[in-house]
């Protein structure tokens, strides 16, 4: 649809100023043109990575590294699989219940989608944040479950993407759009916890 929207206000000099497909191939837009598909993408927070994509790195990233040097970090006879498979659990029904939170007002999830209402209810009464803080806890259940310490270690990058790369970018992009509305919301409830 966006690039739907992208053909019919591009115009080429080939068709005469009308908008075609074959006159729009090849063709570049000049930054001072205007279009639609650039309304698209300022109203998004303009976030550095997808979350679900800096989750993924950083369980290869501390898998990986724990096949190549493992660092157990647990005692021996903690149920260790047994204790992060309810950690990661409960980590997946915080992220499921925000989710569904958040759908159910009429907003989107993915981060490159235009908030479309600031949800206060569900998970979001309690943080600002809980898919989030879901990946953090699920992320705390892996290291616990396969007693791997380099994915503990992997929280640190991951939250500092998540905390300057993200969450710091919605928030400001949430004031932008909603303001006021925003605000109030920013003050009642905590950024985590």
């Amino acid at each position: 649809m966006r690039m739907h929207a992208l053909r019919k206000t591009t115009t080429s000099p080939s068709t005469g100023g009308q908008g075609s497909l074959q006159g729009d191939i090849g063709h570049r837009q000049r930054p001072w043109v205007h279009s639609p598909a650039m309304d698209d993408m300022a109203d998004t927070a303009q976030v550095i990575i997808r979350p679900p994509l800096a989750w993924g790195l950083a369980v290869i990233a501390g898998l990986a590294l724990n096949w190549l040097v493992p660092l157990p970090f647990l005692p021996v006879d903690l149920p260790a699989g047994w204790l992060g498979a309810m950690v990661f659990i409960l980590a997946l029904a915080l992220v499921a219940w925000a989710i569904v939170t958040i759908t159910r007002a009429g907003s989107n999830v993915p981060t490159n989608l235009p908030i479309t209402t600031i949800v206060a209810s569900g998970p979001y009464r309690f943080t600002r944040n809980p898919i989030y803080l879901g990946m953090f806890l699920g992320l705390i259940g892996l290291a616990i479950a396969f007693d791997n310490l380099w994915l503990l270690m992997m929280l640190v990058p991951f939250a500092l993407v998540i905390r300057y790369g993200v969450v710091a970018r919605e928030e400001t992009y949430l004031e932008r759009k909603f303001g006021d509305v925003y605000r109030r919301y920013h003050t009642r409830v905590r950024r985590w916890l």
